[in-house]
């Protein structure tokens, strides 16, 4: 039969406990002061502080077509494509192509984003409301619209004036087209004419959702 002291460990400190000893006052105290530390620390490590800063190229907000403003940075470490939208140009049954290309490819990084533009021949005149109703009636878009807003003339959109900057290339009509990598460091440029169904242009797509 054990004579000698009782050490207790220090989850298992009851200050009152007169058979423990070898186990302070203070020592007892410390043992949730310690956990509860262990614990912040650990939450630190998880937080967004320490992921990945957001690319300086997306590190915007602006309108959506509610007209609420969204951060680009939630679009981190996804593949953009990026396209200034009409409603009412040779161009629009592209929406149908971008699509099936969102919903082919999303599930693999793929984020088709839209920012409508009255910019070329008048060819979007409606609101952002209008706007809305024409392509989820019209072509039952899901992918993320950005609001009306000026892509090469006049006041333009900031993050098209960072694309074109990266790219080297500005919309010269509707449906131009961005192709921004996981990084938010490359980005490709490609004219109206090239539909979202182009061969070469799906190639260069599945490319950059096969990098890192």
């Amino acid at each position: 039969m054990r004579t000698g002291p009782i050490n207790c460990p220090p989850e298992k400190c009851d200050l009152e406990e007169a058979s423990c000893t070898g186990v302070t006052k203070t020592s007892c105290r410390m043992a949730p002061a310690m956990r509860a530390t262990l614990v912040f620390v650990v939450l630190l490590l998880a937080s967004p502080v320490n992921a990945a800063a957001c690319p300086p190229l997306l590190d915007l907000k602006l309108p959506t077509l509610t007209e609420d403003a969204a951060s680009l940075c939630r679009y981190q470490g996804k593949v953009l494509l990026v396209v200034n939208t009409a409603s009412q140009c040779g161009y629009t049954p592209q929406y149908e192509g971008l699509e099936k290309l969102y919903r082919r490819y999303k599930d693999r990084g793929l984020v088709v984003i839209g920012f409508p533009s009255n910019d070329f021949g008048g060819q979007e005149p409606g609101s952002n409301k209008e706007i809305a109703k024409f392509c989820e009636v019209n072509y039952g878009v899901s992918f993320p619209m950005f609001a009306k807003s000026a892509v090469a003339k006049g006041t333009i959109n900031p993050f098209y004036q960072r694309l074109a900057q990266a790219s080297n290339s500005r919309p010269s009509w509707n449906f131009h087209k961005y192709l921004v990598d996981r990084k938010g460091e490359k980005v490709l440029a490609y004219e109206s004419a090239v539909t979202p169904g182009d061969r070469e242009f799906v190639i260069d797509i599945e490319r950059l959702l096969a990098q890192p």
